[in-house]
């Protein structure tokens, strides 16, 4: 899932010194080892914190993409426990770990909307969890959408949402694509025409199979 901030947290953020940093497509922000200097906060593009397991897989622990926070928990580390790959052409604000910590101390609104955002970054990863640990993309999806409280993706945010339930974008649109049918086919036995409204929109059809990305596969 793609943390954003919250408003109160990114306003204290941009209220400190930094500076800003551009990253091509595949640059690195900071390698695991690196020694922690600085806090990226994502102005704009989209960034990935990954591993590599003993078997070559390459393990996402985190989707970073605007208004989000990089590697919040490095803060309280010396080295980074990963690396950081820009995904896209992205831009940063950086601002230095020492700078963040002693603000804590000046400003206890600051510190609270710190804790607050940790505090929802666990909810987060406890549900994105959950969701990879299902064996198909429907299923992923249904969770997907229970989360949402029974919002169903809409056009234009179906590529964000396969990476966020790791899936590639064509297995999304192909089960999007199989509810719709399934949603006009239901309409037409209750009686109703097909051009009323469609909760799933339409999508275009894909032949690549319907596998998810990182260590779990979705069949």
């Amino acid at each position: 899932m793609i943390a954003i901030m919250s408003f109160a947290l990114e306003s204290h953020l941009r209220a400190a010194p930094g500076y800003t940093r551009s990253f091509a497509q595949g640059q690195f922000l900071f390698h695991l080892g690196d020694k922690v200097n600085v806090i990226h906060f994502i102005e704009e593009g989209a960034v990935h914190l990954i591993r590599h397991p003993a078997d070559g897989a390459v393990l996402v622990l985190q989707r970073a993409g605007p208004s989000s926070i990089v590697a919040e928990a490095s803060l309280y580390s010396d080295a980074y426990h990963c690396d950081a790959v820009a995904q896209a052409p992205t831009r940063s604000f950086a601002v230095s770990k020492k700078e963040i910590k002693a603000r804590f101390a000046a400003s206890p609104a600051f510190a609270q909307a710190w804790a607050r955002h940790l505090a929802h970054e666990v909810q987060r990863t406890r549900l994105q969890a959950e969701i990879l640990s299902l064996q198909t993309v429907a299923a992923r999806l249904d969770a997907w959408i229970a989360w949402k409280d029974g919002r169903v993706p809409v056009k234009g945010e179906s590529r964000a949402i396969a990476s966020q339930i790791g899936v590639s974008a064509e297995a999304l649109y192909r089960e999007l694509g199989k509810r719709r049918s399934d949603h006009k086919q239901q309409r037409i036995v209750e009686g109703r025409t097909e051009r009323e409204a469609d909760p799933f929109g339409s999508r275009p059809s894909y032949g690549e199979k319907d596998q998810p990305d990182g260590m779990y596969r979705a069949k």
